[in-house]
């Protein structure tokens, strides 16, 4: 048996994957811990510039920051909790979408599914830029006009890496993530163990240093600097959302495991990010020219540490900041991850075009992974890759999400609360929740807006607007669609049903490429029995499954899919046996159409020597033709029919007006000026 030819997309990006196999989603779902390295990237990499953040934004007052610690860590476990409400609530992917779109309306969820869009895509752009800061700290100063390229290539690399699998991409990633967490852990428990003895001391000052602040300010005022420095660490928070937007490639019970890899996010996010604000004045760090208050503070700490004669603070201290750069690499794919998984949701409710949601054959959005890794590449271009620009822009969609996010779970407690004998605490939960995000979301927007977040505010409109757009043309075209079934089929009853004819495979036969039982298909049929009446006597209908992102949970979605899809055609059957032609169907299922129906074309010329395949062609108006028309709809018919000339086979393509005006009358005709 002759192997297969391996070709460039084979060897790069790996073998195509068995829709079919029923295990193919255990071996490719996560578990929690490689879930938590995954998805818990973005929230740990956070730690490396929230808490510093934050600690600035104090100034003198840095007496705060023990407060300000354990508020931190109250937030993140908040957060965590009402989003493992979510998980419970929406067992098969409870993202901030659909979540919002469920339980506050449709526009609701467009507005949450934008905004996570655009904080996805700014997740890529700022970790990597970050990242790269990160490294070229220790490389030459004269290598630092290269960052832009070199983050450029990162991009390329983690598209690449993602196209493979998203397993194989948190694998490849692993070790990066382990080393980040035991260092600083390591670090952050050694400033808690060596200045033992003044932390009683140091929070006592704390209180007093209170006392004396609002004597001296008053409390409006210190409050003031609190939350301003609480909202200016926001972006520690950002990253726990992950978790419910990705339920759907966790490893079942998707429930369990998604609640056990949030308590591993939220216990180390809040033992790293709050350790780090309290170390930093354990330590009493102090900021200094061209170094991060976490070299600073990890420099303290390990002044003194010796092997022997040999120090190696500086060996430490230098692997622990380079694990930090390479996690902010990390932290992108939680953009790659969740960001084309938002993509394909959207796609199927149509509010984007509906190649988001299609899988490649390694079963991955691959459309989604391009689109994010392009547009980030995008915004690093058009910013320079400078962080502290991409840093404006950064943190406020992430708390949209989270607001109406918790803002719909708080509704839906208090609806069924009659039903729900534990509402009450669930309500606290969620209503806790939404009420720390919509402070940070106001502050934050507050802060931001006039030094750049309008950006993101204008870009996150933009792509609602375009949402809205491409909804209303899919709704147009399936209001015409469905009306060419409304008028078709009644013909087709009222029509003499005739004697259909033995099965001959010699003679003359049609082959027909249909997408389900709809309205395009009947109008192809009908036209068949109009145009070339008698000349056909046999009728194969040709379909296949498109298994998507939405159907891709579970095997028993796609056994469903694969039942469909044959009870359609039977439709098609015995329409066609009432119009006097012997029918026949061939299925399949799979992520690339394309390449299915090649397989089944080739199946059924061998079996009709006489066939002539046909296939029905969405045809719009002039105001939708063009690039818009072949970006929001396939063009399955043409790649098709270039395929089956190479093989010298014929296709014959039948076009259909889908506007709503249209006369099945006007259709006719036009189907027999061009048949002509």
């Amino acid at each position: 048996m002759q192997g297969r030819r391996r070709t460039l997309t084979g060897i790069f990006i790996g073998p195509p994957r068995d829709v079919k196999d029923p295990s193919i989603l255990h071996s490719m779902s996560l578990v929690a811990f490689l879930a938590w390295v995954g998805l818990g990237s973005d929230g740990l990499s956070s730690s490396c510039y929230g808490p510093e953040e934050a600690f600035l934004a104090l100034g003198s007052h840095q007496y705060l920051a023990v407060f300000l610690a354990m508020l931190m860590a109250l937030t993140v476990f908040i957060i965590s909790a009402s989003y493992s409400q979510t998980i419970d609530q929406f067992p098969s992917g409870g993202g901030g979408y659909l979540v919002a779109t469920r339980l506050l309306g449709r526009n609701a969820g467009l507005v949450s599914g934008c905004a996570l869009i655009v904080d996805y895509v700014l997740t890529i752009s700022i970790s990597i830029a970050s990242g790269a800061d990160a490294i070229f700290s220790f490389l030459p100063a004269a290598w630092f006009h290269y960052k832009l390229h070199f983050c450029i290539a990162i991009v390329l690399v983690m598209v690449a890496m993602n196209l493979r699998g998203i397993k194989e991409s948190v694998l490849t990633l692993l070790p990066i993530f382990l080393s980040f967490v035991a260092m600083h852990a390591v670090l952050v428990t050694y400033a808690f163990l060596s200045r033992a003895p003044e932390i009683p001391t140091i929070a006592h000052d704390a209180i007093h240093q209170v006392r004396d602040g609002v004597n001296a300010l008053g409390t409006m005022a210190l409050a003031i600097i609190f939350l301003r420095a609480y909202s200016m660490g926001g972006g520690t928070y950002t990253g726990i959302e992950a978790v419910s937007n990705g339920l759907p490639i966790l490893r079942e019970p998707r429930t369990v495991t998604g609640k056990r890899t949030m308590l591993y996010m939220a216990a180390s996010l809040a033992f790293i990010a709050g350790g780090i604000l309290i170390a930093y004045l354990l330590a009493g760090v102090e900021p200094e020219h061209g170094k991060t208050l976490n070299a600073v503070l990890f420099e303290r700490l390990t002044s003194n540490w010796r092997i022997g004669a040999v120090n190696v603070s500086v060996p430490i201290v230098t692997f622990t900041l380079i694990t930090e750069g390479a996690l902010l690499f990390v932290a992108a794919q939680t953009g790659f991850i969740d960001g084309p998984r938002v993509l394909a949701t959207m796609a199927t409710d149509r509010w984007l075009p509906r190649r988001f949601a299609n899988l490649s054959a390694r079963l991955v959005t691959q459309d989604g992974v391009l689109a994010m890794g392009l547009t980030a590449g995008a915004i690093l271009i058009g910013t320079g890759a400078r962080v502290g620009l991409l840093v404006v822009l950064y943190a406020i969609n992430v708390f949209v999400t989270f607001t109406l996010s918790q803002l719909g779970m708080s509704k839906h407690w208090w609806e069924e609360r009659k039903k729900e004998p534990r509402w009450m605490r669930k309500l606290a939960v969620n209503g806790i929740g939404c009420l720390f995000t919509a402070l940070i979301l106001m502050v934050t927007v507050t802060l931001k807006f006039n030094e750049g977040g309008w950006v993101t505010i204008a870009m996150t409109g933009g792509v609602v607007a375009a949402c809205y757009m491409v909804r209303r043309h899919y709704s147009k075209v399936a209001r015409a669609i469905d009306q060419l079934e409304v008028e078709i089929l009644p013909q087709i009853f009222n029509a003499a049903a005739k004697e259909p004819p033995p099965r001959d495979p010699e003679a003359p036969t049609a082959a027909l490429l249909v997408n389900g039982f709809n309205g395009l298909g009947l109008a192809t049929l009908t036209t068949l029995s109009r145009l070339f009446d008698s000349q056909f006597k046999n009728v194969v209908f040709i379909s296949v499954g498109e298994v998507d992102s939405a159907l891709l949970k579970s095997p028993e979605e796609v056994q469903q899919l694969e039942s469909k899809v044959a009870d359609d055609l039977l439709e098609y059957c015995r329409l066609a046996a009432d119009l006097g032609f012997h029918a026949e169907l061939r299925t399949a299922i799979g992520t690339d159409v394309v390449l299915e129906l090649r397989r089944l074309c080739a199946e059924v010329a061998s079996q009709f020597p006489h066939t002539v395949f046909f296939a029905g062609q969405l045809v719009f108006g002039d105001e939708i033709n063009g690039f818009v028309s072949r970006f929001l709809h396939n063009q399955t018919a043409f790649e098709v029919l270039q395929w089956l000339q190479l093989h010298g086979l014929s296709l014959v393509i039948l076009p259909v007006r889908v506007t709503p005006e249209d006369s099945v009358a006007g259709r006719e005709a036009s189907l027999k000026t061009i048949a002509a």
